[in-house]
């Protein structure tokens, strides 16, 4: 039968080490660290949004942590690419993982060309028919899309016949075109002046895979040898970075298959050891941030959460030093206040 506690029994939230919250002072936040590291001390998505600013910070000032971006998402035609740019050249990346329509909205930007807003008035038929293709709340225009096809059949009208590609070689190019060849600071040209290398897991799934579809039938009417493609140059060439590193970080918008391709190294390298008795350790991810508004209930890629991910080994558990942080939230809100709070952390 219950019984009623006994109040000699209550304890006060100190004693078991408990962290207080504090009230969110707008008056006294004048920075946007100031606001991010207030919103720590609350609850709910504010709280998570503080403590994934936390561990990117942890993250960042770890000299010994090989970062790793992914994003899927339209985060560059939503204009967050600036946003990566200075990750990126603040030395936070070391590699990225992506969509292939990513790419390809940021390559657009990049080259100078434009997106606009969406205007509710004009359905989706009539945007057909004026070559205007909607993303939620913004158009990115044919026209681009056709100039995008330009700027990559230019790069590699003279690969010789037989090359073997991969998405990170195709980027890496089409970055170093950027930067010959426009000014400003563009993803791709920050990442290839840098020497950071992008991948595009599902790369026929874009634009830009089309688009070297078409250049290869192009090259066959043209009575030329096509350019080959090979995934595998991307796992393996990842795979290697990966294994020079004890440390492991990722930072993560939304899921899906960048998501998942970038954390599946750690399973990789461990069963490529155990299976071909390679001589190599086992590689986990001991930080973690994630921007996603996806529930875990939905069982997908984008929803599973670190821990899910420490019973594939592809992460390092809590217990032993994890550090994760998840932010249920949109990132065109939530990336912008985490980064710059982070770096004014780092510039003080």
């Amino acid at each position: 039968m219950s019984q009623l506690r006994s109040k000699s029994k209550y304890r006060k939230g100190h004693d078991d080490g408990l962290e207080p919250l504090e009230p969110l002072d707008l008056a006294a936040s004048d920075t946007v660290d100031a606001l991010v590291r207030g919103m720590a001390n609350t609850a709910f998505g504010g709280r998570s949004l503080g403590e994934a600013a936390d561990v990117l910070e942890t993250m960042v000032r770890d000299d010994d942590c090989f970062r790793v971006v992914t994003i899927s998402g339209a985060m560059t035609i939503a204009k967050q690419g600036l946003i990566l740019c200075e990750m990126m050249e603040r030395g936070w990346v070391q590699a990225i993982v992506t969509t292939g329509a990513l790419m390809t909205h940021g390559l657009v930007e990049g080259a100078g060309m434009q997106h606009f807003k969406h205007r509710p008035s004009l359905d989706d038929a009539t945007l057909f028919e004026r070559g205007y293709n909607r993303v939620y709340d913004t158009i990115e225009l044919e026209q681009n899309l056709d100039d995008a096809y330009s700027i990559l059949s230019h790069t590699f009208r003279d690969t010789p016949g037989g090359t073997v590609l991969s998405s990170r070689t195709i980027l890496e190019q089409i970055g170093q075109h950027l930067n010959a060849n426009v000014k400003g600071r563009a993803i791709l040209g920050v990442a290839a002046e840098r020497n950071i290398p992008i991948y595009v897991p599902a790369f026929t799934d874009s634009e830009l895979g089309l688009d070297l579809a078409v250049f290869n039938q192009q090259r066959t009417r043209d009575g030329k040898k096509t350019v080959g493609f090979d995934p595998f140059l991307d796992l393996n060439d990842f795979a290697k970075r990966v294994n020079e590193h004890e440390t492991l970080g990722i930072f993560t918008i939304g899921g899906g298959v960048p998501r998942n391709w970038a954390q599946q190294v750690g399973p990789y390298l461990e069963i490529s050891a155990e299976r071909l008795g390679l001589d190599q350790p086992v590689r986990r991810y001991k930080y973690a941030v994630r921007i996603c508004p996806e529930p875990v209930h939905w069982g997908g890629l984008s929803g599973c959460s670190y821990t899910e991910g420490v019973s594939w080994g592809k992460f390092v558990p809590e217990a032993e030093g994890g550090c994760f942080a998840e932010v249920f939230a949109d990132a065109t809100i939530a990336w912008p206040l985490i980064v710059r709070s982070v770096m004014e952390r780092t510039s003080a």
